[in-house]
């Protein structure tokens, strides 16, 4: 049983979130099976990057410890999320002739040009996360999906290599690692979620996944199924609470309740019932203050600001690839604050395109928790990790405890990523 476990987790800045998978031979071939979902505050970790391994470490046990209980089978391994804002994505292409004698292109002729486009000059004290196929072009024929049995002399691959700080990842892996866990790979945040949340369909017509945690916002673009482009910006949820406290010269604690219970991404119309009692949540945190009302209208005007703040930056993100109010499926939102209210409809009007919450589309999930926003990201770890061990591709992917040379990872990633 313990070797058709698959775990996701997810580091944030604010909440650690670990959900568990099982593999279970069913009459259609295995079928993946949530058991359970779990979720602890972070320490040690602060905008997306490890500002504490030892802290990092107790608050990782510590989720890892009731998950065991909850699931009540040890959980050896896991696929990690990372979120790092240093996160860098660039364009590449690698050129190979075929091999065989014939012309008919094979999966090492596609290992070999992947290969090719990783040669690339790597910043210093960077590593390489993915490598990920765009398309192939086979002699003068362009935008080839899939050039496996097709004939040519001459391979050319573009590529989308993502590359993360090897200091924040070896900070990260070292964290991980003293809480006993192994490390099966590390999945880029939005990737992983785009795993749980997002259709064929969407991929094809072109869709943005939004993952808006509490102080990283992660974005991946899609176009005809494939990923064109993926950034993490320094800025979420925890910089519009800020705001409410400094608006309203309140502790943190109560502009969070105030943002979650009263607040909105949308500026209320001032026919609205505008001043609200807040005494009982001011007693509730055990705030020394004198603050017995607030205007609601207020509260949203400032959410609203930092809120159109957050979608001019993802706005910057489209027109880099030209892609600003050019994306017919729109956007998808997952992530703790992509539950605040009015957030949907702020995100119609500012980027000019369709918007939705972001739902577990690709497995049935009878554990409701998992369905919320904040959990889609360690979903999507799991199904992402399900089916990479599934294709036979894990062993040539897989961790080792060993902090130099991470990432050594194309073979079989073809089969991975492409779409079916």
């Amino acid at each position: 049983m313990k070797d058709n476990i698959v775990a996701g987790l997810d580091i944030g800045s604010t909440s650690i979130r670990l959900v568990i998978g099982q593999r279970i031979s069913g009459m259609a071939g295995d079928e993946l099976q949530i058991i359970g979902a779990v979720s602890g505050p972070t320490a040690g970790v602060s905008r997306g990057i490890v500002n504490s391994i030892e802290e990092t470490t107790s608050s990782i046990s510590a989720v890892l410890e009731k998950a065991e209980r909850l699931v009540g089978v040890p959980i050896s391994r896991v696929w990690v999320s990372i979120n790092d804002p240093h996160i860098k994505c660039e364009r590449s292409k690698g050129v190979v002739a075929v091999g065989r004698s014939d012309g008919e292109i094979n999966e090492n002729d596609v290992n070999r040009a992947i290969e090719a486009a990783r040669a690339l000059a790597v910043p210093v004290n960077y590593e390489i996360l993915h490598v990920i196929p765009i398309k192939f072009s086979v002699d003068n024929q362009s935008d080839v999906k899939d050039p496996i049995g097709m004939n040519g002399i001459r391979l050319e691959v573009e590529t989308l290599i993502v590359q993360g700080l090897s200091t924040q990842i070896k900070n990260l892996t070292k964290a991980i690692y003293r809480t006993g866990l192994e490390i099966e790979d590390l999945v880029l945040a939005p990737l992983a979620a785009s795993e749980a949340v997002l259709s064929s369909k969407q991929k094809e017509l072109g869709v943005a996944l939004i993952n808006l945690g509490s102080s990283t916002t992660s974005l991946a673009v899609y176009e005809e199924r494939n990923l064109i482009h993926t950034a993490i910006l320094p800025i979420g949820a925890e910089h519009i609470t800020a705001d409410v406290a400094i608006g309203l010269r309140c502790p943190i604690n109560l502009a969070e309740r105030i943002k979650r219970e009263y607040g909105s991404a949308v500026v209320i119309d001032e026919t609205h019932h505008d001043d609200i009692d807040i005494s009982g949540l001011v007693k509730e945190e055990e705030v020394n203050d004198d603050i017995n009302s607030i205007s609601r209208k207020y509260v949203s005007e400032i959410i609203n600001a930092r809120v159109e703040e957050i979608f001019d930056k993802i706005d910057n993100e489209f027109k880099k690839i030209d892609r600003s109010g050019m994306l017919p499926a729109g956007v998808i939102f997952v992530g703790g604050g992509a539950e605040l209210d009015g957030l949907v409809e702020s995100a119609k009007k500012k980027l000019r395109l369709p918007a939705a919450l972001g739902q577990a589309k690709n497995i049935n999930v009878v554990i409701d928790k998992v369905k919320n926003p904040e959990f889609l990201t360690a979903l999507g770890l799991v199904i992402w990790g399900s089916r990479t061990d599934g294709e036979g591709t894990s062993a040539g992917h897989k961790f080792k405890n060993n902090l130099g040379g991470l990432f050594e990872k194309t073979k079989g990633l073809f089969n991975r990523i492409m779409p079916k």
